[in-house]
Formats: C-alpha cells, sequence, structure tokens
C-alpha cells in the first residue's frame, strides 16, 4: 500500500471506541487489531528525518505555548534550544525564569521593547527587529542547535519591520537536521506555503476581552 492508502485505511477503520459500529467483544477487537496493523504500517513507512519548518499562527491563545512545549521536549532529549523574541521584551516571562534550570542549553533572547502601542517608534522598533534577525541568523547557521523558536516574528513580518524573503532565505542556511518554530498571528502566506507543519490558533473564548480578567502569572506570562 502506498502512504495514501494506508492513511485512508486508517481512517475507515477509525479511532475505536463507541465510534466503531461492531456492537460485539469478537468484531470490535478485530477492527482494532486491523488498525493497529495499519498503524504500525504508516509508522515503518514514515523513516525520513528532516529539520522542520514549524508555523504557530492565528489569533487564538497559545502559539508561543505551543512553541515552547517543543522547546520542553527538545530539552528533555539533551539538546540545545535557542529562543529569539521579537517584539516582545518589556517584560521577563516565567517560562524564562524557568527554563534558566536548563543552563547553557537554552539561549533566550527578549530582543523587543513591547509592543508598538508600548513603544511608539517605528524606527526603533525596525532595529531591534533587525538586530533580533541577526541575532536568530547566528542561531539558525549553528548545527548545535536542534530547536531555534523565532517567537512573534509573524508579527514582525506583518508590521513590515522585516521583509518574509529576509526570513525564508534564513530559514534556507539551516543545517539540515535543525527544526524552527516560527509564533505569531497573522503568519503570510509565503511562509505558510514553505512551512511543514502549520497549526492556527482559533479564539474562541478569552476572558480580557469577554470577563475583563487582567494578565494574570502563570496564564499570560
Amino acid at each position: 500500500m502506498t502512504h495514501s492508502d494506508l492513511d485512508s485505511k486508517a481512517s475507515e477503520l477509525g479511532m475505536g471506541g463507541h465510534l466503531a459500529p461492531e456492537t460485539d467483544d469478537a468484531g470490535y477487537r478485530k477492527r482494532m487489531e486491523r488498525r493497529q496493523q495499519v498503524q504500525r504500517q504508516r509508522v515503518e513507512e514514515r523513516n525520513r528525518e528532516k529539520g522542520l519548518v514549524l508555523v504557530f499562527t492565528g489569533h487564538g491563545k497559545g502559539k508561543t505555548s505551543a512553541a515552547l512545549g517543543l522547546v520542553l521536549r527538545t530539552l528533555g532529549h539533551g539538546e540545545r534550544v535557542a529562543v529569539v523574541q521579537f517584539i516582545k521584551g518589556g517584560w521577563e516571562p516565567g517560562e524564562a525564569r524557568a527554563l534558566r534550570t536548563f543552563g547553557d542549553q537554552v539561549c533566550w533572547h527578549a530582543l523587543g521593547e513591547g509592543f508598538t502601542w508600548e513603544t511608539q517608534n517605528r524606527e526603533r522598533d525596525q532595529q531591534l527587529v533587525g538586530e533580533a534577525w541577526q541575532t536568530a541568523l547566528g542561531y539558525l547557521r549553528d548545527a548545535a542547535i536542534k530547536l531555534v523558536v523565532l517567537d512573534e516574528i509573524n508579527v514582525a513580518l506583518k508590521l513590515g519591520y522585516i521583509s518574509v524573503q529576509t526570513v525564508l532565505a534564513g530559514l534556507d542556511e539551516r543545517p539540515e537536521l535543525t527544526h524552527v518554530a516560527l509564533t505569531g498571528r497573522g503568519a503570510p502566506e509565503e511562509l505558510i506555503e514553505r512551512a511543514d507543519l502549520v497549526t492556527e490558533m482559533t479564539l474562541v473564548h478569552h476572558p480580557f476581552r469577554e470577563q475583563g480578567v487582567k494578565a494574570q502569572a502563570g496564564i499570560e506570562y
């Protein structure tokens, strides 16, 4: 079977539970045994490794949190990680404090000075984005860094402080097995097309907008 055939077969067999049509135990077990066989084949045939471009975008909360989940996972495997924050930088988030315990396994740079309505200086904002990008390039080119997180770079792109062509060219400088995660709402179409994985966070409810709840430690920062 091809990858596509196996994927289709897995979808046809389903996840099991009460979603399966069988009402008897023997029939259900047979379906799940077949599903297990198909899943093993799917895993065995996906044996290629490559450095991935992962984009977390959308209006919902959780984009940076998703990227930092990758950071924690990578650190758990003993690899080194670099986080470069664009735009953010007016305060030290809880994640930065927590990740200090990993020592030089983590390189963390918060190189912005806050949101545009806080800085009120386009020239200064653009200068800081340029400096952050040069820092990021150093890590993107370093084979010792397994994962590079470019936090809020999508916002810098949207604001016109850096070009998508510049970012795409930088991604091409990575060693073969280096992963990079790019976060922030408004990811440009060119970046989405280049990415291996794109997740769009959808806003359904937000306590700040709907209930007047302030940003709270451990939730927002």
